[in-house]
């Protein structure tokens, strides 16, 4: 999930979930850029303030590291509870 802080959910998260996620999406499409982006998630934009704690976006970084060279797209993007938060899939 591109956004987890369970207190920012509504109104009060919108701009930073919409930043983060933004980031996110180009961060992954690219096969060579993706593991060094990854690896310095939190200097991205509004990085904290989507995920003050790590543990819910590593999933996503062990999934990143066995898609290897895999094509990534986003077959889910949209708002839930009032945030964007994107589904991420190699393939």
């Amino acid at each position: 999930m591109s956004y987890h802080n369970m207190r920012g959910f509504g109104v009060r998260g919108v701009a930073d979930a919409r930043t983060f996620d933004a980031w996110l999406g180009e961060a992954v499409v690219d096969p060579a850029t993706r593991e060094e982006a990854l690896r310095r998630w939190t200097s991205a934009p509004a990085a904290r303030a989507c995920h003050p704690r790590e543990e819910h976006l590593l999933p996503l970084m062990v999934v990143t590291g066995a898609a290897g060279s895999d094509a990534a797209s986003l077959p889910f993007r949209g708002d839930v509870l009032g945030v964007r938060v994107s589904a991420i899939h190699y393939a």
